[in-house]
């Protein structure tokens, strides 16, 4: 985030979606980015959309904005407010949003992800054609 090597250590990088599903692949061996559908997989198990964002949280407002809403971290996905990085270099909500990617696409070209707000306890879903904007990536074991 803004290019400062000291967010990487609790933030990790953010990355475009070329980047994750690249052939050359972000993800050590054994392991991918998930797909739209693995995505809604977990937060389906975590009770529906409207829920699972508290319960993939970190919980607490170390990193999060307060008045970070629902965060228990009960399913132990951790989510951290890592922000993005506009396709103009820009970054942005470092602290209150956490966005990831998916390996899909939809129909319109457009590529899947999930993101977690400090504000509310949704893990919300939805598409973004700016391929190029930098989000988190999380890997999931094969």
């Amino acid at each position: 985030y803004d290019g400062n090597e000291s967010n990487v250590a609790t933030y990790g990088r953010l990355y475009t979606w070329y980047a994750v599903t690249d052939n050359r692949g972000v993800c050590p061996a054994g392991w991918h980015i998930p797909t739209d559908a693995e995505w809604t997989t977990l937060t389906s198990f975590l009770g529906g959309e409207s829920i699972a964002g508290g319960k993939m949280k970190e919980s607490g407002t170390r990193h999060w904005k307060s008045p970070n809403i629902s965060a228990d971290n009960s399913s132990g996905f951790a989510g951290l407010p890592g922000g993005y990085r506009d396709d103009n270099g820009t970054f942005y909500n470092i602290g209150g949003f956490g966005y990831w990617w998916s390996s899909t696409e939809n129909a319109g070209g457009e590529a899947w992800h999930r993101y977690l707000s400090y504000n509310y306890s949704y893990a919300n879903r939805s598409y973004f054609d700016y391929k190029r904007v930098g989000f988190s990536a999380r890997c999931l074991e094969d």
